[in-house]
């Protein structure tokens, strides 16, 4: 529970912060070091993906949800890299719901091979 905030509150302060702090200097910022290069982030993400993974194998559910929330906080990065809000990112999971990820899926490997 986070208390009073809905948890798109929480999303949408924490994506106003990133994007405050990715212009700051890098030597004052995470978030602003992480942005320097494409790379750094991308690293990042694929470190948290890995970690996200061995927690899931140990069952540790604390462990599960900690590496979770560095994994979207990496990602939120990325995605503030390129100018991509966290509300295009509800709104392509909004328009998947009712869509089987089956038939999801299919319909994105006809349209790239089309």
């Amino acid at each position: 529970m986070i208390g009073q905030r809905s948890h798109r509150d929480v999303l949408e302060q924490l994506e106003r912060l990133i994007r405050k702090r990715i212009t700051q200097d890098h030597k004052d910022s995470y978030v602003a070091e992480l942005a320097q290069d494409d790379d750094r982030v991308l690293k990042k993400i694929g470190e948290e993906a890995i970690e996200l993974i061995l927690a899931a194998k140990t069952g540790d559910s604390g462990s599960i949800c900690h590496e979770s929330a560095d994994l979207v906080f990496h990602m939120m990065v990325l995605l503030a890299q390129y100018d991509i809000g966290m509300d295009q990112v509800l709104k392509q999971l909004q328009n998947r719901m009712g869509v089987s990820g089956l038939q999801e899926k299919a319909l994105r490997s006809t349209l790239k091979s089309g």
